[in-house]
């Protein structure tokens, strides 16, 4: 059984699928693991490290996947990649299924098995296979040390003999793992917090981290979160109402970290041109969501703006930003997927296809796309 790891080809995707830890344990599972030479480089895993791990190290992507009956990637391939898989090889990755429809549906034609790992449902078992919860964490840490890198200000009250500085004001939008993780870091560095979600029973996860909770009163909340726990499109009506509260908050914050997103759909546009110009100059937004849309109007995916006085970031494939920590996380995450498509004992590629895991992360299967979210897919 071969397993392929390629250097990962997308602007600015510094992370890599496996870790010399996550080799070894491949290994010990019966496969051949062969890795295209420097795939790990920018994640600070070295050709040498992978071969005393066990690995083979090869020249190009082709020899990488060439023959391999399984190909881990972090994002999903491009179209050069493609021709190189061979017929009915397995592809586990983050497939964004929701869109690109070229690209995936030239996976399909490819004869390719593919699994998303994003479509994983958030149940007790899956925890340790989640990557969507490993990488939101670390970017929610990070969005909070990019904004204070670029606000002109401590985060902390500063009490010196020379006066007194007020803390930073944070308001962070959605508070799911990015989110909770932003809030947390604020705190850790002294700025005052508040933070919104449309899920009312984030109330008590924000004010457990030293955060204010905020919410769009008298409003019916039943049909706020999905079965697997994510946000759902709002009413028109809430949308109004939550628009105004967003108006009437932003214009005392320095700092403003956006992370709400619509599984399946572009993310919700929280933050209008108006409100950035009523914001105080020298304040920072930060909008994680820019990959879908983003949920700031100004926001420009890999870019930094500057617009009214306010610094807005949009940086591409926040994870690589950390890659370091986000690979072995990664990594991690898919060696657990991986304990449902190989054997341990028998060291053999054995699917279940009745595992709700498998059912519901498999987008495609002998040729056709199987997931109601790929079959939606825009161009």
């Amino acid at each position: 059984m071969k397993i392929g790891i390629v250097r990962e080809r997308r602007d600015g995707e510094k992370r890599v699928a496996v870790s010399t830890e996550t080799v070894c344990k491949y290994i010990k599972l019966g496969a051949n693991v062969v890795i295209e030479f420097g795939a790990g480089l920018s994640a600070g895993i070295s050709n040498e490290a992978y071969t005393t791990a066990g690995a083979n190290i090869v020249n190009t992507a082709r020899e990488a996947i060439a023959d391999a009956d399984i190909v881990l990637k972090v994002r999903k391939p491009t179209f050069e990649e493609i021709p190189f898989f061979k017929h009915g090889a397995l592809l586990i990755s983050l497939m964004e299924p929701y869109k690109d429809k070229a690209i995936i549906s030239a996976i399909a034609k490819q004869g390719i098995r593919a699994f998303a790992l994003e479509l994983i449902p958030r149940i007790t078992r899956a925890q340790s296979m989640d990557v969507l919860s490993s990488q939101s964490n670390l970017v929610g840490y990070k969005s909070v040390l990019d904004a204070a890198a670029l606000f002109g200000r401590s985060f902390p009250m500063m009490i010196t003999a020379a006066g007194t500085m007020p803390p930073a004001r944070v308001f962070v939008i959605g508070a799911g793992v990015a989110g909770l993780q932003a809030i947390a870091t604020a705190r850790r560095l002294g700025a005052v917090v508040s933070a919104m979600d449309v899920r009312p029973d984030t109330k008590e996860q924000i004010e457990s981290l030293g955060g204010t909770f905020l919410s769009v009163k008298d409003m019916d909340y039943t049909q706020t979160k999905t079965a697997s726990g994510y946000a759902n499109e709002m009413s028109d009506e809430y949308k109004n109402r939550q628009s105004a509260l967003i108006e009437k908050t932003i214009v005392n914050q320095d700092v403003v970290i956006t992370t709400a997103l619509i599984l399946g759909k572009s993310a919700p546009l929280l933050i209008t041109e108006d409100m950035i110009k009523s914001m105080k100059p020298g304040s920072v937004i930060v909008d994680i969501a820019v990959e879908q849309g983003g949920n700031c109007q100004l926001s420009k995916i890999g870019a930094t703006v500057k617009a009214y006085g306010i610094t807005i970031v949009g940086y591409n494939d926040a994870p690589s930003r950390i890659a370091v920590d986000a690979s072995a996380l990664y990594a991690r995450n898919l060696l657990h997927f991986m304990t449902l498509i190989i054997n341990k004992d028998s060291h053999n590629i054995n699917i279940n296809e009745n595992d709700e895991i498998i059912k519901a992360s498999s987008i495609i299967n002998n040729g056709m796309i199987t997931n109601k979210l790929a079959l939606c897919i825009s161009e």
